[in-house]
């Protein structure tokens, strides 16, 4: 591999990987994975572009560029903006244009992945050996050449030789002549025709036929004195020349050197800088690791939009603050969820309709606060009636870990982990529901935690996971909490010893309340007192198990966020109303918190 690289191809580009290259010499035969040259690079105004100088060999850059607009047209690719070619005599250049709120990193991906910005291209190396096509690994394409090439030297050899030895022959016949110029003279002016004149030659001196035919078709000026020494001398170089012919066909070490002077020379006149660069796979160089690692806020409006920022953008504020804008909304669209991630974690996506969906975070569109982001249908593959109720942040998918589901009748679910780590591009089911339910949360847990579940009307009832059997992906589930007429569950928490359990409610209101103030109840029970859902207060939005050192983000359904540190909000009893956790204008209303450590 370091003397034979791969191959070049006329193109450029870049060669992934050495497997291809490894099976076609072991065996003759082997792919190759080939992808353009493209570099990203960012203009005065921050925006990204794609700048593509190499494409694989064999595609076309007419076709290649149409494939492109229609992956925009058809919404598969939706973060370019503009695209055109840049190129001339000087050399190909395509220019794709992103989107502000691009990830460029992840659309070059994308491209590589649905265009033939990168290809597979074939080897096979047949060569015909004794007459018949043969499959050849290097070892055996190199054996065969040599072979060739020596019978090519040979024969290149032996008829240089005859025809070396032909002139020589002549050449000795001439010397003969000049020798005994006036004898043949005579000779041949004595002659009455050249058949006479040949057959005296022959007879007289010895000659061959082709001797003595070359001496009478010589003409007068070959008789001089200068003319004959250079008969003489060439009669010499070419008996040397002889010697030298004769030697190389006894030698094969000659005939190797010879091969390779050829091929030296060939190299020298012909040879070039090679154009198509081997670089490691990507496999092995992973995407994430061009990904900044940050914590993301990702917000989802009740139409259906998303987006990331960086969790940066929110500054701490004390208990009562008013916020700031986290998201333009429009018309009667409101923001219904908020949630923190890192940009390396998976994030599955849950709907009400019991599917779930994953995404990298990263792959979420990053956008300023008052975009309103991305219609989620264009990020996963939703039907007609179908939401988003809930999400969990993955970093691996762990066989020890589970996923408790929690429906809005208060139905409850235990599964693995391990069974959702291959969703397909069009999800798949994580719990049967009954008519009329929806999934409305879902928890990460390790199979033996403490489950609260939460309603609107302000109860919350607290279990062991382990009264919860571990169930398919598409089982129902069993019952969670008893409920009473109207009430429903808004959300679900894990608990463990040393927590507060933080509840806020749609007018701004919330309190704290250590885990150990919630009785051990057993599955299926009606619960207690969360917190009271007065007129003041409004009905139950959802709860948060929270430590001192966290911090607490509430959104409005205006699109305001504040973001809050958990020590300043006060622990109280159960039966308890809260404090103002957040100022409201007249007609706005909390409709979303996340917790940030």
């Amino acid at each position: 591999m370091e003397i034979i690289k791969g191959p070049d191809f006329p193109t450029g580009a870049f060669i992934l990987g050495h497997k291809g290259i490894t099976s076609a010499y072991i065996t003759g035969r082997g792919t190759v994975r080939i992808r353009a040259r493209a570099t990203i690079e960012e203009d005065k105004h921050n925006k990204s572009k794609i700048l593509v100088t190499q494409i694989p060999y064999m595609v076309n850059k007419s076709n290649l560029l149409e494939s492109i607009a229609n992956l925009v047209k058809d919404k598969k690719i939706e973060d370019i903006s503009d695209l055109r070619d840049e190129s001339d005599r000087e050399g190909m250049r395509m220019v794709i244009e992103l989107k502000s709120s691009a990830t460029p990193e992840v659309v070059l991906r994308n491209l590589y992945k649905h265009t033939q910005l990168e290809t597979t291209f074939g080897i096979i190396n047949l060569a015909i050996v004794n007459g018949e096509p043969k499959v050849l690994n290097l070892k055996q394409l190199i054996k065969e050449f040599l072979k060739h090439r020596k019978k090519v030297v040979i024969r290149q050899t032996k008829f240089d030789l005859e025809k070396a030895e032909n002139r020589a022959h002549i050449l000795q016949g001439m010397v003969i002549a000049l020798d005994n110029i006036d004898a043949v003279i005579k000779l041949i002016k004595g002659s009455t025709e050249v058949k006479e004149a040949k057959t005296g030659l022959i007879d007289t001196f010895g000659l061959t036929e082709v001797q003595a035919q070359a001496i009478l078709d010589m003409r007068l000026h070959r008789l001089t004195a200068l003319e004959r020494n250079k008969i003489i001398d060439e009669h010499k170089e070419l008996l040397k020349k002889i010697e030298e012919l004769k030697s190389i066909l006894e030698s094969e070490e000659k005939i190797f050197e010879i091969i390779k002077k050829e091929i030296i020379d060939i190299k020298e006149k012909y040879g070039d800088d090679r154009r198509t660069q081997i670089i490691e796979q990507e496999d092995e160089i992973n995407i994430e690791d061009l990904i900044v690692k940050e914590d993301m806020v990702i917000t989802r409006t009740h139409r259906g939009y998303i987006k990331s920022i960086p969790l940066s953008t929110y500054r701490m504020q004390r208990r009562g603050g008013r916020g700031v804008m986290g998201m333009e909304t429009k018309g009667e669209d409101t923001v219904k969820d908020l949630y923190i991630a890192s940009t390396h974690d998976y994030m599955l996506f849950f709907s009400n309709k019991g599917k779930v969906y994953w995404l990298k975070v990263y792959e979420i569109p990053t956008a300023g606060r008052y975009s309103q982001g991305k219609a989620i249908v264009n990020l996963l593959k939703l039907s007609e009636e179908e939401k988003i109720t809930a999400t969990i942040t993955v970093k691996e998918f762990s066989s020890e870990r589970y996923i408790l589901f929690v429906t809005k009748r208060g139905r409850v679910k235990k599964t693995s982990l391990a069974a959702y780590k291959h969703p397909r591009k069009d999800g798949i089911r994580a719990i049967s529901l009954e008519e009329g339910d929806e999934l409305v949360d879902v928890e990460l847990t390790d199979g033996k935690s403490k489950i609260i579940i939460s309603t609107k009307y302000g109860k919350a009832i607290k279990f062991r996971e382990e009264d919860v059997r571990s169930m398919g992906r598409t089982a129902r589930g069993v019952k969670g909490i008893n409920l009473r007429a109207r009430d429903e569950v808004v959300g679900s928490e894990v608990v463990t010893k040393g927590e507060t359990i933080f509840a806020v409610t749609e007018h701004g209101y919330g309190k704290r309340t250590r885990v150990g103030g919630y009785p051990i109840q057993s599955r299926g029970g009606k619960g207690v007192i969360n917190i009271i859902p007065s007129v003041r207060n409004g009905l139950v939005i959802g709860i948060l198990n929270v430590k001192d050192d966290d911090g607490i983000i509430l959104t409005s359904s205006k699109g305001i966020v504040i973001r809050v540190p958990v020590k300043d909000i006060s622990v109280m009893g159960r039966n308890t109303q809260g404090v103002k956790i957040m100022n409201l204008d007249k007609g706005d209303s909390v409709v979303a918190l996340s917790k940030v450590h």
